[in-house]
C-alpha cells in the first residue's frame, strides 16, 4: 500500500504539474554530503539527483568535499548553501551530533531537509530532518553477512575480518556491526566449530584498504572472509590476484555495484554484495521536496533496499553499473 501512495502521488505530480513547473519560479535544491567527487558511488546519486531535477525544471547542485569522509568540510559547505537560502537540503548525516544545529536552523528558517544516504542513528529522534531516504545498515549488514554464509566451509574453523571503512561514522559502524551480529547468530548455532571475527578500520580508500588489508592476511593466511562496509573490498579482490591466490580462497563480500567490484564478482573473486541502489537516493528525495513544495505532501521515509547481488547477476549488472543506474 505504501509504494502504490508513493508511485501514485509521484506520477499525478509529474503528469498534473507540467504547466504549474513552467509558470512557478524554479525549485532550488543544493544536496550536499560526505564524499569526495573521486567516489564512484556518488557519482551514480549525483546522476539520479541530477535527473530528478531536469524532469522537474529545478536549479539544482550537488556539494562534494575535498577529502573523503570529512565532516567538517560537510559542515561548512552546508553553511554556504543556506546562506543562499535554498527551498531544500538534502544531506548525509553521517555524524549523530556534528550536523544537528545547523540541520535545525536550516529547518527553522524554513529550508525543507532530508537526509539522504546516512542517517542518524536515532533517525527522526536524533535529528530535526523531514525524512530519511537509503538504506537500513545494520539489517543490510546482517543480509550480508547471512548471504555469505552459505559459501563458508562446512566443516574446520572460520575466521573472519570485518572492514570498518570509516570508523565512528554511522554508516560503517551500523553495517558492520550487522555482520558481526549474524556472526554471533552463527557462532551460537554451531557451538562446536571454531567461529572468530576482528574488526579492522580499513579505510575509505581503494590503496590504503590494499595495504591494511593486504598485512592483515599475510598475518593471518588462514582467514575465510572479509567483509567491507564500502566497495573497497575490490582492492583486496585485486591483492589476492597478484598474489596468485585463486578466487574464492579468501571470500569477499561489501556495498555497491561500482564497476571495479562487479568486474571482481565477475572473475570470481567477490562472492556477495549489497546493493542501496544510489541512482534512487539522488532521484527520490527530489521528487519528495517537489510534492512538498508544491503540493503540500510530508516527505516521507523511502528504505532503497538491500538487494544482495551474486556472481551470476554480474553481467546484467555491469552495463547498468557502468551507465550509473546501479
Amino acid at each position: 500500500m505504501k509504494k502504490t501512495l508513493i508511485h501514485g502521488a509521484l506520477g499525478f505530480a509529474l503528469m498534473a504539474g507540467t504547466a504549474g513547473i513552467a509558470k512557478a519560479e524554479p525549485l532550488n535544491i543544493v544536496f550536499t554530503h560526505h564524499s569526495s567527487a573521486s567516489n564512484t558511488f556518488w557519482q551514480a546519486v549525483k546522476k539520479g539527483f541530477d535527473d530528478a531535477c531536469e524532469k522537474i525544471g529545478a536549479n539544482c547542485q550537488m556539494v562534494f568535499t575535498q577529502t573523503e569522509g570529512a565532516v567538517e568540510q560537510q559542515l561548512s559547505n552546508i553553511e554556504a548553501a543556506l546562506a543562499r537560502k535554498p527551498d531544500a537540503l538534502l544531506t548525509s548525516i553521517v555524524d549523530d551530533k556534528a550536523l544537528d544545529d545547523v540541520i535545525d536552523r536550516a529547518t527553522k528558517s524554513g529550508v525543507l531537509v532530508i537526509g539522504v544516504n546516512v542517517d542518524d542513528s536515532k533517525g527522526a529522534d536524533g535529528n530535526s530532518r523531514a525524512a530519511f531516504v537509503g538504506q537500513g545498515f545494520r539489517p543490510a549488514g546482517h543480509s550480508l553477512g547471512k548471504a555469505m554464509s552459505e559459501h563458508f566451509p562446512k566443516e574446520g574453523s572460520i575466521k573472519v575480518l570485518v572492514g570498518i571503512s570509516a570508523p565512528g561514522q554511522n554508516w560503517s559502524e551500523a553495517r558492520g556491526q550487522g555482520v558481526m551480529d549474524f556472526l554471533e547468530e552463527y557462532k551460537a548455532a554451531n557451538p562446536t566449530r571454531d567461529i572468530s571475527w576482528e574488526r579492522i578500520d580499513s579505510g575509505t580508500d581503494l590503496a590504503v584498504t590494499a595495504d591494511r588489508v593486504g598485512a592483515y592476511l599475510n598475518a593471518h593466511p588462514d582467514t575465510t572472509a572479509y567483509f567491507d562496509t564500502g566497495f573497497w573490498h575490490a582492492a583486496v579482490a585485486r591483492v589476492l590476484k597478484d598474489r596468485g591466490i585463486e578466487p574464492g580462497k579468501v571470500l569477499l563480500g561489501g556495498f555497491d555495484l561500482v564497476p571495479e567490484v562487479v568486474q571482481q564478482m565477475q572473475a570470481g573473486y567477490v562472492q556477495v554484495e549489497v546493493d542501496q541502489q544510489p541512482y534512487m537516493q539522488g532521484f527520490m528525495p527530489v521528487m519528495e521536496v517537489y510534492l512538498a513544495k508544491t503540493l503540500g505532501l510530508a516527505p516521507s521515509n523511502i528504505d532503497t533496499g538491500q538487494g544482495i547481488v551474486r556472481p551470476a547477476d554480474a553481467d546484467m549488472i555491469m552495463d547498468l553499473s557502468a551507465k550509473g543506474l546501479r
